[in-house]
């Protein structure tokens, strides 16, 4: 499967008409239906087309593109799927929320969360091809971190090529604020742990992000420079889920702690606090 995005201008009007649909269930916060049912299953590359129109979009807009992220990490997920290697979406500034920072539901459809590993980048990759040594030459540290996924697909009735038109269905990110060296972590065999107000609720490691969070970024920082958009310096990599995603619901306060990275902590609004001004 290749992740080769055909430039917009040239899309036709399925691939149109389904980026507008997306665009629409976001601005209306109100989930719409599949994707697929205009652009099809088979082929990704109408879908990564989809997304990148409505990337165009939200960069015309004046968002600012910060990393992005990793998903179908799972091998058991790609197997439910039917594909063999992850996909990706854009992180943009404004879906970054602080430590501990209450989060409005209304910000993000269908929420879940997950916990992953984050890595921010010292210095660009744009090599057609990178090594695991160029991949830990460029990162300047790990945060422990957390994806609110979300999806504008109702009902989470998602296939491939939703979830990839929709962005890889993201929705906002939280990260840690203790930088820690790669030098200091054993990504692979490091134990992550989540609890909901004080209940486990998801458990994992580094190694079922593709065996090792680097081969998740590696295969990324490959496929951004094919597709024309390769990670810069300061970019944030979410690298993928470490356990089970759990789904959100107000007033739930989720705490992961991630072996050699630390905890972090994420607050959601009660259904009934009005938003802030």
């Amino acid at each position: 499967m290749t992740n080769e995005i055909q430039q917009p201008s040239n899309a036709d009007a399925a691939i149109r008409a389904a980026a507008d649909l997306l665009w629409q269930a976001h601005a209306g916060h109100a989930p719409c239906l599949p994707v697929r049912t205009l652009i099809g299953e088979t082929d990704p590359r109408a879908a990564y087309q989809v997304q990148e129109i409505n990337t165009q979009r939200w960069l015309a807009a004046g968002r600012r593109l910060v990393g992005r992220k990793i998903g179908l990490t799972s091998r058991a997920v790609q197997q439910q799927l039917g594909v063999g290697e992850p996909d990706f979406g854009m992180l943009f500034a404004d879906m970054a929320v602080a430590e501990g920072e209450e989060i409005d539901l209304r910000r993000v459809l269908q929420p879940r969360i997950e916990a992953e590993i984050a890595l921010v980048l010292a210095h660009p990759l744009a090599h057609e091809r990178h090594t695991i040594a160029d991949l830990i030459r460029a990162t300047a540290y790990a945060l422990p971190a957390a994806e609110i996924v979300g999806s504008r697909v109702a009902n989470w009735d998602i296939r491939l090529n939703d979830t990839i038109a929709d962005n890889a269905s993201s929705g906002l990110f939280a990260l840690g604020s203790r930088p820690v060296k790669l030098a200091d972590l054993d990504l692979i065999g490091c134990g992550m742990a989540m609890e909901r107000r004080g209940e486990q609720v998801s458990l994992g490691a580094g190694a079922a992000c593709l065996g090792n969070p680097l081969h998740a970024a590696l295969w990324l920082a490959d496929t951004m420079v094919r597709v024309g958009r390769p990670l810069q310096a300061g970019d944030i990599v979410m690298t993928g889920a470490l356990g089970p995603m759990v789904p959100v619901a107000a007033g739930d306060v989720f705490d992961l702690e991630i072996e050699g990275l630390g905890r972090l902590s994420t607050r959601f609004a009660p259904a009934n606090k009005e938003p802030s001004a």
